[in-house]
């Protein structure tokens, strides 16, 4: 994560109550449920252009953007490579930090871009806090990094198709 940016809480639930329903992560969780969930997240503000994390770092976060795009760059031999767009609700770094892995790609944000982050210290205190919550948001990641498998696999399959039939 770019030390320069100071995570806030967020403050105000209701400011974040118009993204909910488009965040996959949090799907199945009740009011109750996400308001033991956001008392533990916190809030940053990136400018275009600045990185939120760098490709090889630890993981710190799980990150949601709450407003802008965020970019995912990996870089192959000094070449960047752009891989995908997050917009407003869509989460990223998740695998990384359930997962335990140093980041595989740099994200980027595109335009000014607010994110909404879950450290991985807020997460294991949310597991002594609410186990039921916590598990509900790992099946949740799971589903969602299950859903990116499977697009990645579909792309795979379409070009080595295509290879093939050449």
């Amino acid at each position: 994560m770019d030390e320069s940016h100071t995570y806030r809480p967020i403050g105000d639930f209701s400011s974040i109550v118009p993204i909910l329903n488009k965040i996959s992560i949090l799907g199945g969780l009740s009011e109750a449920d996400l308001a033991v969930l956001f008392q533990r997240m916190e809030t940053a503000v990136y400018e275009a252009g600045e990185r939120i994390f760098l490709q090889g770092d630890s993981p710190t976060h799980i990150y949601i953007v709450r407003s802008g795009r965020v970019r995912i760059v990996v870089d192959i031999d000094t070449t960047p490579l752009e891989l995908v767009e997050y917009v407003t609700g869509q989460c990223f770094g998740e695998t990384s930090a359930i997962g335990i892995q140093p980041h595989s790609a740099t994200a980027v944000a595109i335009e000014r871009t607010a994110i909404l982050a879950l450290s991985a210290r807020a997460l294991h205190e949310l597991y002594h806090a609410d186990v039921r919550v916590f598990g509900l948001l790992i099946l949740n990641i799971a589903r969602e990094a299950c859903r990116r498998l499977h697009r990645a696999d579909q792309t795979f399959l379409h070009y080595a198709t295509a290879k093939h039939a050449r």
